[in-house]
């Protein structure tokens, strides 16, 4: 009975009364750790012939839902959708910045691993089967909904230069990022691996 009271303390406290975006597979701070220093450090290539075209995303993942669709229900508490898969209603809470929204039109599904990061750093040799994979993943942390105006604000941006405004999230953000770009073998730039080994410092 003691322990169920603690566990349900710890649910509260947890949750800021609705579903916080909880994206799976992210790893321990122990893995995370390992992974960084396996990634290759290199200088970012080229922008060149880049396009977001060339991520094909937003494909059907089962029946009218495509990946946006299907992330806000899994990020979102009391998901109601319409016949089509859209979001009529329901809270989302986006951790980068601790707003919580009940329209999903105030909600952006944000690639952790930016695209044109992605084709700067490997994916600019992948095939498009592959960066439609990636743009479209659903197993790994690599999509997230938070509020649309700050995944607009990080844009392409790496740790670097553009973080979480709520430091009680970069732990779990730097784990994310790191797994990502181990599990898809894409290479980070030295200030990137410095900026990912201070945000695993606040674990």
């Amino acid at each position: 009975m003691f322990s169920a009271l603690l566990l349900l303390l710890a649910l509260a406290v947890a949750l800021p009364g609705t579903a916080s975006a909880t994206p799976p597979n992210i790893p321990s701070e122990a893995t995370a750790r390992s992974e960084l220093a396996a990634l290759r450090v290199a200088t970012d290539g080229s922008s060149s012939g880049y396009s977001r075209d060339k991520f094909p995303h937003w494909n059907t993942v089962s029946g009218a839902c495509n990946t946006r669709e299907t992330v806000l229900k899994r990020d979102g508490s009391g998901v109601v959708t319409d016949s089509s898969c859209a979001a009529t209603s329901g809270s989302w809470y986006s951790p980068y910045d601790g707003a919580t929204w009940s329209a999903a039109a105030d909600v952006d599904i944000d690639h952790v691993i930016p695209l044109s990061n992605a084709w700067k750093t490997g994916a600019a040799s992948w095939t498009t089967t592959r960066r439609s994979q990636f743009a479209n993943d659903l197993t790994n942390p690599q999509l997230i909904a938070v509020t649309d105006n700050v995944n607009q604000s990080k844009g392409d941006q790496t740790p670097a230069t553009w973080k979480p405004s709520r430091t009680a999230y970069w732990c779990t953000y730097s784990k994310m990022w790191i797994h990502v770009k181990y599990r898809y073998t894409l290479t980070i730039n030295s200030a990137e691996k410095s900026a990912l080994t201070t945000m695993l410092g606040y674990c």
